[in-house]
């Protein structure tokens, strides 16, 4: 027990918001099993990557996409070899009013004043909701309506505190919620959200880091990916 407090450490983590109370339950697990503390830092990938250029202290990075993580080992970031994707994503037409979201009748319908969505430039979530409002032919009528967070959480908040009356949010954010209304958006009208990770430089050297990378592939990481809502990663 002694040696394991003498080597604890703690490791860095970028978390792309979806995955915020997944991470926060999968380190509290992390922790109990290794002695190893996990940190996160919460945000959309756009910007948690624009932070890694820019010489953030972060060892691990945990994207919304697989794209910024890719970038990252190109861009000398990342440790080759390390990515991989951990999880992937889907996104839900959700609303507190209980009998509100009924479909994609819904969209087409337009009874409603504002939509959230995440923003699509920043946030992979964001463009898969974009991409799905294209699929349905909705996008155009439904733009003027659009109000968009900085990443998926705020989002979420928009819908949550009424300041809009439905969103586009990841299923992992009401998965766990019994109220409300919502529609689980079909696969077939957004690309899948692959979501990818990253062991960076910073971590190389960290034991902390390379076990929580570890950890996040095993067994009980994705007991609680499932439970959130995910589909296995690969």
């Amino acid at each position: 027990m002694l040696s394991t407090v003498a080597k604890a450490a703690d490791v860095k983590v970028a978390v792309a918001a979806n995955f915020t109370e997944a991470a926060k339950e999968i380190g509290y697990l992390f922790e109990k099993e290794t002695g190893h503390k996990a940190v996160f830092s919460f945000g959309s990938t756009g910007q948690l990557y624009t932070q890694i250029t820019q010489q953030a202290p972060f060892e691990v990075f945990i994207a919304a996409d697989q794209a910024r993580p890719e970038k990252a080992v190109k861009e000398g970031f990342a440790v080759p070899d390390s990515r991989f994707t951990y999880a992937t994503g889907k996104i839900v037409l959700f609303s507190k009013n209980p009998d509100f979201v009924k479909g994609e009748a819904t969209l087409k319908d337009g009874k409603f004043n504002k939509i959230a969505i995440a923003n699509p430039k920043t946030a992979p979530y964001g463009a898969a909701a974009v991409e799905a409002m294209k699929a349905l032919g909705v996008y155009d009528d439904l733009s003027d309506k659009i109000v968009q967070g900085n990443n998926i959480a705020q989002t979420y908040q928009f819908v949550d505190s009424d300041n809009a009356e439905l969103g586009f949010v990841a299923l992992s954010q009401v998965a766990a919620k019994t109220e409300g209304s919502r529609w689980i958006v079909p696969e077939d009208l957004y690309a899948t959200i692959a979501q990818d990770a990253v062991l960076l430089r910073g971590g190389e050297k960290n034991e902390a880091a390379v076990a929580f990378v570890k950890f996040l592939k095993g067994p009980k990481a994705l007991e609680v990916k499932e439970k959130f809502g995910y589909g296995a990663g690969k």
